[in-house]
């Protein structure tokens, strides 16, 4: 009578997990095992003496290699505040003018939030209006000061772990440089720049989430509130309304040169790329040509000669560039290990299809939610959003045979001022020992399945309560599903404005997926793949905590059968709940939920086309009512390819480009 059949499958299951448990991989989370096996075992001898003979776990638990043997996996810290970092300090703008407010930023570690900050001027020390903090990582502050009379003022940071000075000048006519070149060169990127840059993207969307968007980047660099940097120079080049002003009209390859770009303009660094060919399969793209800030530019303002190189690196970059081979030292990029510390705002992720993605932020676990992981990616009309990880936006693949070049998270290389040359750091020179992030090859030929799973494990480092993680992936996927809506409505309105068009189709499955042009602009087929392998995680989320329970909160007298049946319950539930709106061809708006759009998914494997009306592009069924006020359809010669391409979507692959 006390053992019901559900509590001995479970005590089955929990003597089996004891057993084998420590013999399974794991990657930095042994405390978090060992806290879990004790609380089952205590659990086990609590209610059945005998059980206890089940086993005893190993000494330890070994870590599968990675690709290199040289690079050993960090443990990962309890907490962000663990790890320790090289406070910075910079001042914005260069040089104040008498009354102007100028601001502070402080980065590094956990002290860098309590750093003691002292300005002194001729007039005497001066105190700050204001303060806002970050918790990165880095962590960082911001303070503002108001600017006093003329003269030479000097700054004194202390921290716990610090100490750092830095005179600078408050003067009516601030000093401004010439050069022949984009900008000159005053100093190489080294620890403290690159957690500066680091700070600065965290700060500059700090409060964004995924329903924030602009329609260019310029829009949030103009934002004097988020850009601590805004017209830094004293040029007036971030002022909306400027008649010289930076102008950043980025694609999703372009976006991270862009701002990596903008920070170097800023504070003298060099920034380089490198022209890259697209590869093929089985081979990375090879890079050739280096152009750097030091090329010489006809244009004399240097507002305007920042916009001319930004035309440049958007021609000479492409979604092949940030795949070149992992080894490949003549790249712009380099990959680092899948851990909390490497893991932190202005690191570019590049997927294996040619979509790339900036990380600014991550939201920490807590009790009540999960951790979320934050991007920022562009889109091809120039539109930039956030995007937060999870399989539906970031694609991990590295199957040779069905991806070009090597995709990952990887930093941008930093560049060094040597003998008055600017030259790329070698693979050999970033280790530990120089404070930036080592290099790794840790994700070289990682299988999907480990990438996601050591992700999991970052971004919520405690056990998640299975429910709650659910119900965020289904608001994950409802994000999703509202971008799209405005996706559609775009290539709606145009085609509504050019009436009698038919936008051309590629007609490889390569360039369907990879494109320029009105085609590129109006069609969806890269989103609706994601959105299809985001409909799959969600449905396949009660039976993805049956084959991993340890990573999730099982209740101790429930078994996963249990588990997944009221799993499978809610999620019925919350997705007959949520709901997207579109308007269809005759204006009336038409409401889905999610639960019906499920049950459309193959539609979804044919909607990406913007020739194609907007109830066929959501799916609705052959001969419906929601169908019968469609007036547009993709032509006879489109539809064929269309179903030629089909076969992608079905098995939720990206051709290779």
């Amino acid at each position: 009578m006390f053992m019901s059949i559900d509590l001995k499958f479970k005590l089955r299951f929990i003597c089996f997990t004891v057993i084998f448990e420590p013999q399974l991989e794991r990657r930095n989370n042994m405390k978090r095992i060992g806290i879990h096996l004790l609380q089952k075992a205590f659990f086990i001898a609590a209610v059945f003496l005998g059980v206890s003979s089940c086993g005893n776990p190993s000494a330890g638990d070994k870590s599968k290699s990675v690709a290199d043997s040289t690079v050993v996996a960090i443990a990962e810290p309890d907490d962000a505040s663990d790890i320790q970092l090289i406070n910075a300090v910079m001042i914005s703008p260069e040089n104040p003018q008498p009354g102007q407010v100028f601001r502070v930023m402080v980065a590094g570690d956990k002290n860098a939030r309590k750093a003691k900050i002292v300005v002194s001027s001729p007039s005497g020390e001066t105190e700050a209006l204001k303060s806002r903090t970050g918790d990165g990582l880095p962590f960082w502050r911001i303070d503002e000061f108001t600017a006093g009379p003329e003269g030479k003022y000097h700054l004194a940071l202390t921290t716990k772990t610090t100490s750092e000075s830095i005179d600078f000048n408050v003067s009516e006519k601030p000093a401004q440089s010439s050069s022949n070149s984009v900008w000159n060169t005053r100093r190489g990127w080294d620890s403290k720049t690159e957690t500066l840059y680091s700070a600065w993207v965290n700060a500059l969307f700090q409060d964004a989430d995924e329903r924030s968007s602009w329609g260019a980047l310029h829009e949030i660099t103009q934002n004097q509130d988020r850009n601590f940097l805004f017209n830094h120079l004293s040029l007036g080049e971030d002022n909306a309304e400027g008649k010289i002003k930076v102008l950043m009209e980025p694609d999703c390859a372009d976006n991270p040169y862009f701002l990596r770009a903008y920070f170097a303009w800023k504070l003298g660094l060099p920034f380089g790329y490198h022209e890259a060919d697209r590869g093929g399969v089985g081979r990375a793209p090879h890079t050739g040509r280096w152009i750097t800030n030091e090329v010489v530019l006809s244009k004399s303002h240097p507002t305007q000669k920042f916009n001319t190189f930004m035309r440049m690196v958007m021609n000479g970059v492409h979604s092949g560039t940030a795949r070149a081979s992992l080894s490949n030292e003549n790249t712009d990029y380099y990959p680092v290990s899948l851990n909390r510390e490497a893991i932190r705002p202005g690191i570019v992720f590049a997927d294996p299809y040619g979509h790339t993605l900036i990380l600014i932020g991550q939201v920490a676990q807590t009790d009540d939610n999960p951790g979320v992981l934050l991007s920022v990616d562009a889109q091809p009309d120039g539109t930039v959003g956030i995007k937060r990880f999870w399989k539906g936006n970031f694609l991990f693949n590295t199957n040779e045979t069905e991806v070009i070049g090597e995709p990952g998270f990887k930093a941008f290389r930093p560049i060094v001022l040597t003998g008055g040359k600017i030259r790329l750091l070698k693979t050999e020179e970033l280790t530990a020992g120089s404070g930036l992030l080592p290099f790794s090859l840790q994700q070289k030929g990682m299988a999907s399945n480990e990438f996601y799973h050591t992700m999991e494990r970052i971004i919520n480092p405690e056990p998640l309560d299975p429910e709650m993680a659910m119900l965020d992936l289904i608001k994950a996927l409802h994000e999703q599903l509202v971008v799209r809506v405005t996706s559609v409505n775009n290539g709606e309105k145009y085609m509504k404005s050019h009436p009698g068009t038919v936008i051309p189709m590629p007609g490889r499955a390569a360039g369907v997926f990879q494109t320029g042009g009105i085609w590129e602009d109006f069609s969806t087929p890269n989103r609706d793949l994601r959105l299809l392998i985001a409909m799959d995680a969600v449905i396949d989320f009660p039976d993805k905590v049956m084959r991993s329970p340890d990573d999730y909160k099982i209740p101790m007298l429930q078994s996963p059968e249990k588990v997944k049946e009221n799993l499978q319950n809610l999620l019925q539930k919350k997705l007959s709940e949520l709901s997207i709106t579109y308007i269809r061809s005759n204006g009336t708006e038409q409401t889905l939920t999610i639960a019906e759009i499920l049950k459309r998914r193959d539609a979804f494997e044919m909607a990406y086309n913007p020739n194609d009306g907007a109830e066929i592009r959501w799916g609705a069924p052959e001969n419906s009512e929601e169908r019968s006020t469609c007036r547009r359809k993709v032509p006879a010669g489109q539809l064929k390819t269309m179903n030629d391409v089909r076969v992608w979507f079905q098995k939720r692959l990206h051709p290779p480009t």
